[in-house]
């Protein structure tokens, strides 16, 4: 049946984003539709907001959420009415050799669902009747959503659904970097460059991954504070390049550095600071005409590295779970990263609260 309920849309860049009212069709072969509980306000949603990440608009915002399953279309079998899912961004079509090679971020068929359902088609509509794009073949800043079973996963119930959601996109984007990009060994020292949602899930994953020194830098000083519940032992507040002071704090540069934020400039620092055969890796997403310089000889004579990270290298229906794992067994803190729940109607000043850095996280509660 279609579902009715509000949602978060962007319909003009730069604009703040609007609340309305739209209709959700049911399921075709291979979907189901979800009520969702909660849905986190990420900078990725913001991005789609203002033209860094390049979407058709009007879209129905939110991609990091979960929910509880209310209809199962024709044909799927791994999940039933009353299961409790975690929405996966990235469309995994299973097949292509990324894929089959456990590296499901970097399936060559994403493009099929940017803005759409795998098939190209949506289920949404707006009071008028017109279709609306999806953020991420997900649209999850909504009451319903209709997606297909591969940009999904199945969770214990157990699991508060505002503290799950939190795993389709920052926990696993940060704690993921640190665990499957990097793969930081025990007794390291860390540098995370921001210290937003997902920088913060660096941090903890590094802590839980046994770095022995982890510095945290940011513009802001509230920021840096908060990076210490997280398990960072020093701040670093950025005011110039920290790039000198991190190779004093550290002997001659950190083993790892993650970049948080999404710029060239900053991912070009997290670089230089690196020691000789370090590991500096890129986690923020810049806007397309940003880039970053390097002095190529430092490749060959100090082999150091540079390398992105997307969503964690996860495999989502492995890693979701393994990071829901650590919640439960108390290692991993998501309760601690909920800055404020806000109602569907708070939207803007979510969004707001974003910008100005106030929030860990802020979560949309249905």
């Amino acid at each position: 049946m279609t579902r009715k309920g509000k949602a978060v849309l962007c319909r003009e860049l730069d604009k703040p984003v609007v609340v309305e009212a739209i209709s959700v069709a049911p399921p075709k072969r291979g979907e189901v539709t979800v009520k969702l509980a909660a849905c986190g306000v990420c900078h990725s949603d913001l991005s789609a907001t203002n033209g860094t990440l390049t979407m058709q608009l009007p879209l129905v915002l939110g991609h990091e959420a979960a929910g509880e399953v209310i209809e199962v279309g024709e044909g799927v079998t791994s999940l039933k009415e009353g299961d409790h899912v975690v929405s996966s961004f990235i469309y995994m079509c299973g097949e292509c050799r990324f894929c089959a090679s456990g590296r499901p971020v970097l399936c060559i068929e994403q493009g099929k669902a940017v803005t759409t359902l795998p098939d190209g088609t949506v289920r949404t509509h707006d009071s008028a009747g017109k279709p609306l794009s999806v953020f991420s073949g997900c649209g999850v800043m909504a009451e319903y959503a209709t997606l297909h079973i591969d940009n999904l996963v199945k969770i214990d119930p157990k699991i508060p659904l505002d503290r799950a959601a939190l795993v389709g996109c920052a926990v696993t984007t940060g704690v993921g970097a640190v665990f499957n990009t990097a793969k930081v060994a025990p007794g390291s020292t860390v540098a995370v460059f921001g210290c937003g949602g997902v920088g913060l899930n660096v941090i903890q994953g590094a802590r839980i991954a046994g770095a022995e020194r982890i510095i945290a830098i940011d513009t802001l000083e509230s920021k840096l504070e908060m990076a210490k519940q997280f398990g960072a032992t020093d701040g670093l507040l950025f005011k110039e390049d920290p790039t000198k002071a991190l190779k004093k704090m550290t002997g001659g540069g950190p083993d790892y550095a993650f970049e948080c934020v999404g710029s060239g400039e900053l991912a070009a620092a997290a670089y230089r600071a690196i020691r000789r055969g370090g590991l500096a890796v890129v986690v923020g997403v810049a806007k397309p005409s940003d880039s970053t310089a390097i002095r190529t000889m430092t490749l060959p004579f100090e082999e150091k590295t540079l390398t992105g990270s997307y969503f964690g290298s996860c495999v989502p229906r492995i890693d979701f779970p393994r990071m829901l794992g650590l919640y439960m067994g108390g290692k991993l803190k998501l309760d601690e990263l909920i800055t404020r729940r806000y109602s569907i109607n708070e939207a803007p000043q979510a969004f707001a609260d974003l910008v100005s850095g106030r929030n860990a996280r802020g979560v949309i509660v249905f």
